[in-house]
């Protein structure tokens, strides 16, 4: 009887809650400080890449959220995987996911730690990540309930700190406040599409990180009171997102030249650094802290949700789902913290650009996964055309992003050795798939044929 009134109260989430929760594990450091990278490689034509991207997203969470409502599952999109194209699909879908985000989480924290020495210049990077990621540990330790209204205070938090920027660059546009330097508006086509074609398609993946999360979106669909509404909390979700990109973006580049943004400092940050507003750093230094920290909590939630359903599912040691007085599997959670520990090491030991790649393909890997989303509707669901050709697109959208960073420096590496994490898992799931069929063949035949 206790069990099932706490599964009630574990599935009470409204429609607008999901929305809420998605803006505040989907707006992160990619797209706070990712964006600076990408205006610089292609301009204001940024916003078609972002367009692009949302687009591909809500092809992606469509899928996911049709197969939510006709079936919830806890183990979201690997599950799906699994039903649609056997045991092999949900164990790989299931690792590549776990793989990519604990190496994300390491990045996270790193960069977490640095953003947090702006204010504490004597304190150890390492410090801070411990910190952060005991404090990421104890939300997930005290459960969904907290971590909801967590990521809803701090969507609203973003937000705002978003909406200041929006309108302190209109007062700045429409001549209110006065800079040190021209409004300097984009008028020739060099200045539109400073990178050509290639400029833009290599930017495309940037704006897919800045829509990341949609997994763990998935995963927690399956708290919803009515399942039924998981299309319409992510329609909403992602049309508000593009809406707050857009105008944010948008209102960047047309303040300043796209060749005065860098990788180390906010767009919006360089936007407003000509109005002699002292408090603007500390505030969006606190805004990329706290967006970073968000979407480390919300990657925290999805790693060790997947790695539960992989051991219920025999995927992996049956101990990682055997939760005991904690909410979280003790195991589960010593791996997880094992593999960020190696990831935030291997981000302060390595050299930059080799720990860059390392995360680019993380980054690559989490799409190859969302392509798996968009194919599994097609085993699952009876699709009609329209649903048929749009899962098509997403897919395409998908592949552009992909392929656009064998034009860019700092993400072929990644692209490569996102290959050789698949090539690794792939192998071994092949021994898997045969250790499998045997264990199947001796179920079904237990006495020897001649």
């Amino acid at each position: 009887m206790s069990k099932s009134k706490s599964g009630a109260q574990e599935n009470n989430m409204k429609w607008w809650q999901l929305s809420l929760f998605g803006i505040g594990c989907t707006i992160g450091t990619g797209f706070f400080l990712g964006s600076s990278l990408a205006i610089k490689m292609t301009g204001p034509s940024l916003l078609i890449a972002y367009v692009i991207a949302a687009v591909g997203t809500y092809m992606v969470f469509d899928a996911l959220s049709k197969m939510t409502a006709q079936e919830p599952l806890e183990g979201g999109f690997r599950s799906y995987a699994k039903k649609a194209y056997g045991r092999w699909a949900g164990f790989s879908s299931g690792w590549v996911y776990w793989v990519s985000e604990v190496l994300i989480m390491g990045s996270q924290m790193t960069a977490l730690s640095i953003f947090s020495r702006f204010w504490f210049p004597k304190v150890p990077l390492w410090l801070f990540a411990a910190g952060y990621a005991i404090l990421g540990l104890v939300v997930i330790l005290i459960g969904v309930g907290l971590l909801n209204k967590l990521e809803n205070i701090l969507a609203v938090i973003k937000i705002s700190a978003i909406l200041m920027f929006i309108i302190i660059a209109l007062l700045a546009i429409f001549g209110i406040i006065d800079g040190d330097r021209p409004i300097e508006y984009p008028n020739s086509k060099k200045e539109l599409l400073p990178g050509g074609i290639l400029g833009l398609w290599s930017a495309v993946i940037f704006a897919y990180y800045a829509f990341g999360g949609i997994e763990i979106l998935g995963l927690m669909a399956t708290k919803l009171k009515d399942p039924k509404d998981a299309p319409k909390a992510g329609r909403v979700m992602l049309f508000s997102l593009m809406i707050i990109y857009a105008l944010s973006i948008g209102l960047a580049v047309m303040m300043v030249s796209w060749h005065k943004f860098n990788d180390k400092e906010s767009p919006f940050v360089i936007a407003l650094d000509a109005y002699n507003l002292s408090f603007v750093p500390h505030i969006f230094n606190g805004a990329l802290i706290i967006a970073g920290f968000s979407t480390m909590t919300a990657s925290l939630y999805g790693v060790t949700s997947v790695l539960v359903t992989l051991a219920e599912e025999g995927d992996a040691p049956v101990s990682f789902s055997k939760k005991g007085k904690l909410k979280v599997p003790l195991p589960t959670l010593i791996l997880t913290m094992l593999g960020i520990a190696s990831s935030v090491v291997s981000a302060l030991l390595m050299p930059n650009k080799v720990y860059e790649y390392i995360t680019t393909a993380a980054g690559l890997m989490l799409l190859y996964n969302w392509m798996f989303i968009l194919a599994s509707p097609r085993k699952l669901l009876k699709l009609k055309k329209m649903d048929k050709i749009k899962y098509f697109i997403g897919t395409v959208f998908i592949l552009i992003a992909v392929s656009g960073t064998l034009f860019h420096d700092t993400s072929r590496p990644g692209f490569f050795i996102s290959l050789a994490f698949i090539g690794v898992i792939g192998a071994i799931t092949l021994i898997m798939n045969t250790k499998w069929k045997k264990k199947r063949k001796r179920v079904l035949y237990p006495w020897p044929t001649s």
